[in-house]
């Protein structure tokens, strides 16, 4: 079973989430703070972490962006778990590419449904090995994304949402199956989410950025022929 890492430094919310994912089965790590909750994350590689916003020592949004920045947890799962409620929040945490944010109070039944839907878009993304899209080649294994031989620094939120369009490259993804399967949800918060990362995505594909097309009142694609873009032959494989 996957093994989930809580990191909270209240020790009833510890208790009571590993007491709820062990009856199910699934081995659990804990942290009261974000720089222990780095520490274990690097050295134990969990399967998703469960992180507390408020926390000493290093609050939640700077462990997450350690987290993304470090190679041996890029690819990590991430649930925010906060007691701030407000939308702005929520939206600054997903922005920023975490996999799911759920506020307190919560309800264990609940938490541990995200749990699964995360592992499951995760695990049915990284199943994908590797995906040619010319110029673009995506090593979905090891997170890494190239431009004409050229590496581009994705965070994982953008890695799946790329991954997801070049897998149905020239087909238009609507907008309700995207945020389905990058994020498990398709409320307005979400959609103003998926516009932030594929303006971002865009940024970061630099001048193949047109290859992400917007199809007017659906979705978007990724398109299909290289040479449209405006770009030369693809790298060589």
């Amino acid at each position: 079973m996957p093994t989930i890492l809580i990191v909270d430094d209240a020790s009833d919310i510890l208790d009571l989430v590993a007491i709820n994912l062990e009856r199910r089965d699934y081995d659990t790590l804990r942290a009261s703070d974000g720089i222990e909750a780095l520490k274990i994350a690097m050295a134990k590689r969990p399967d998703l972490i469960i992180l507390d916003i408020m926390l000493p020592g290093m609050d939640g949004y700077k462990a997450f962006k350690r987290l993304r920045q470090d190679s041996r947890t890029h690819g990590i799962p991430v649930i925010l778990l906060s007691a701030k409620g407000d939308q702005q929040d929520k939206i600054k945490g997903l922005e920023l590419g975490v996999d799911d944010y759920v506020t307190k109070p919560f309800s264990p039944k609940e938490l541990i449904l995200r749990i699964g839907a995360v592992l499951r878009r995760s695990q049915r993304i990284n199943a994908v090995s590797e995906i040619d899209a010319a110029p673009l080649h995506i090593d979905v294994k090891n997170h890494k994304v190239y431009a004409d031989n050229e590496s581009i620094d994705l965070t994982s939120t953008e890695l799946k949402l790329l991954t997801v369009l070049a897998e149905r490259r020239g087909v238009t993804q609507q907008r309700d199956d995207l945020l389905s399967e990058v994020w498990g949800y398709s409320d307005n918060i979400y959609t103003r989410t998926l516009d932030t990362h594929i303006k971002r995505l865009r940024e970061k594909l630099g001048k193949h950025c047109d290859l992400v097309e917007t199809v007017r009142g659906q979705g978007y694609r990724l398109r299909k022929e290289a040479q449209e873009s405006g770009k030369k032959d693809p790298p060589a494989s």
